[in-house]
Order: structure tokens, then C-alpha cells, then sequence
């Protein structure tokens, strides 16, 4: 069983897979710019209540796997995230500027799910039976 995460007032286990695609999917990402992106990545997310759990990348997209807080502001961090890593990655990586388009390098856009440890059907048979007798 996972350790819960908690705070003063509630117990809880939020994991999170989040993509993130380049703008017009350009074919900018290797190992370095990964590894930059990541490290930008795990400085900022403590500011939100975020914590880092799993990292990997493809040449126009990365995945990140991570746990939240229930106060934490999704949205506010991965704009945060987003902006402060386009501008700290053209500005440490230029030659990828001639690969983007207008500069943009990051998608508006992304992809985030909920990853828990049951499968939905098991949760809902949990709740389904609660109250019951055996």
C-alpha cells in the first residue's frame, strides 16, 4: 500500500500524468533539454504543493507523473511551468530557436489525467457497497 500524503486537517493521494507538447509538435527535445526541462520542473513544483514522481520525453513532447496537494492550483502551476521553462530553455539552448515557430515553444495546450492506484469499476463497487451488511 502507498504511503498517504497529508496535511494538518486531511489525508490524501493525488497522482497526476501530465503531457506537454511543442508547439506545432517541432522535433526539438533531447536528452539535455529534458533533463534542463525536468530540473525546472522539480524547482518550481514545491511552490504549488506539487511533488516530482516520474519524468520522460519524446523529441516534441514530455510526460510527467506527479502528486498534489488538494489546495494545490493545477492550472496556475503548469502556466507557470510552461512560460518559465520556454523562456529559460530558448535562453540557455538557442539553436532551438530555428526550429520553432515564431519563437512559440511550448503548445497552449496539454493533456492532464488522474492516476490512482484502483480502476474506476472497483472504486464504484467500494462505494456501492458501503452501508451493506455482510
Amino acid at each position: 500500500m502507498r504511503e498517504l500524503d497529508n496535511n494538518a486537517h486531511s489525508v490524501f493521494l493525488m497522482y497526476y500524468h501530465l503531457i506537454m507538447a511543442v508547439k506545432y509538435r517541432r522535433k526539438v527535445i533531447d536528452d539535455p533539454i529534458s533533463e534542463r526541462a525536468k530540473e525546472i520542473f522539480c524547482y518550481i513544483a514545491p511552490m504549488y504543493g506539487i511533488m516530482f514522481e516520474e519524468w520522460n520525453h519524446d523529441c516534441d513532447h514530455v510526460h510527467v507523473m506527479f502528486r498534489a496537494q488538494p489546495r494545490s492550483e493545477l492550472s496556475r502551476f503548469i502556466n507557470a511551468y510552461k512560460s518559465a521553462s520556454s523562456r529559460l530553455l530558448k535562453k540557455e539552448y538557442p539553436e532551438i530557436r530555428s526550429k520553432l515557430w515564431k519563437e512559440a515553444f511550448r503548445s497552449q495546450s496539454f493533456c492532464l489525467l488522474t492516476a490512482g492506484g484502483a480502476p474506476i469499476e472497483t472504486i464504484r463497487a467500494y462505494i456501492e457497497s458501503q452501508g451493506e451488511k455482510s
